[in-house]
């Protein structure tokens, strides 16, 4: 835009410039993210009234180290199983978990059929009961509890 067009430019020597009553536009300062004097003479209201104002709290963890987990409960199981109608392999059902995108499985339920379930990781009480069922957890890590 030309510099005769702006507003700053057009309104130079009234007194308002455009922004009407004399207080409508003060205050602001040169700095947008905060209000003038914060580092100055209003100090002292910002240490007392607004103690979180300046700097950082508290600690955030890096996106690396955060794990997306999609858990699947021990008594769905059944429900896969008449869906997707696996394989039998000596007379249990394979069911690959990891394929069907869930990365842990988890002991809330119960189990009817002896499965063999491939997946990731494992609570002790989910691989139990599928043992207790007749069937088997292949897993990469088994986790201690939960």
């Amino acid at each position: 835009m030309p510099h005769s067009l702006r507003k700053c430019r057009k309104n130079r020597g009234s007194r308002t410039c455009g922004y009407g009553k004399v207080g409508q536009h003060r205050d602001q300062g040169a700095k947008p993210e905060r209000k003038c004097g914060r580092h100055k003479h209003k100090m002292s209201y910002v240490l007392r009234y607004e103690p979180g104002y300046f700097g950082k709290s508290g600690f955030t963890s890096p996106k690396s180290l955060k794990r997306n987990v999609k858990s699947v409960n021990v008594g769905e199981l059944d429900r896969i199983v008449e869906k997707l109608s696996p394989k039998k392999e000596r007379d249990k059902f394979l069911i690959d978990l990891e394929s069907l995108s869930y990365t842990k499985l988890l002991g809330k339920g119960k189990v009817t059929k002896p499965l063999t379930v491939k997946v990731p990781s494992c609570s002790k009480s989910a691989s139990q009961k599928v043992k207790d069922a007749g069937g088997e957890v292949l897993v990469e890590t088994e986790d201690t509890g939960e």
